[in-house]
């Protein structure tokens, strides 16, 4: 189990170094699995049971519209979290898919779980602050896609996140941008032009 990466995940929220016998604290109420590529840790319609922490792979978050596109949400890279929140605390059917896009290894970590974890006060802020940074930076993705050029959102997220670039495929980045596939396809020619 590679705790390095979720200590140094929960120190980067909460600003402060966590005890080792914090984490472990934390670490027993999860436990590690692996999946293959192209499996679905959540799906629409079903309950979703659990929080993932990434420790190897990719994987994306997504529902389907009404034309059969798939609207991208989030994507999760090692070091990160992915669920189907809404599902996750209200108990009711999922509204999102959450596939793997490469194999992955992760830690798990179930409702019971994650309640007796927060019992501790590190943890519960550690989630806070988590959950409280996913918000404004979909509030902030969200307005910027309305407001700027989509070579100026592509190149953005590009620059931010070089590795998602390299690894996810880019059908599911201009979904995640709000752009057409053949307006990124463009866009990266251009860019390509210009370096």
């Amino acid at each position: 189990m590679n705790s390095d990466l979720l200590k140094i995940n929960i120190e980067r929220f909460i600003g402060q170094d966590i005890f080792d016998q914090e984490l472990q604290s934390f670490k027993n109420h999860m436990f590690s699995r692996s999946f293959d590529k192209k499996t679905f840790l959540a799906e629409t319609g079903k309950d979703c049971k659990y929080v993932y922490f990434i420790l190897k792979g990719a994987c994306v978050s997504y529902y389907v519209n009404d034309k059969g596109d798939k609207i991208v949400i989030q994507f999760a890279l090692e070091g990160n979290w992915i669920s189907d929140l809404y599902s996750f605390f209200s108990n009711k059917p999922g509204i999102y898919t959450i596939e793997t896009l490469e194999p992955v290894e992760v830690l798990m970590l179930n409702r019971e779980s994650f309640e007796k974890a927060c019992d501790r006060q590190i943890i519960d802020r550690f989630f806070r602050k988590l959950i409280q940074n996913a918000y404004v930076d979909l509030k902030f993705r969200f307005a910027k896609s309305k407001s700027e050029e989509a070579s100026v959102c592509y190149n953005d997220f590009s620059k931010q996140n070089p590795e998602l670039v390299q690894r996810i495929p880019q059908y599911l980045i201009a979904s995640y941008l709000g752009i057409k596939p053949q307006s990124l396809s463009r866009i990266r020619k251009e860019t390509f032009k210009k370096d």
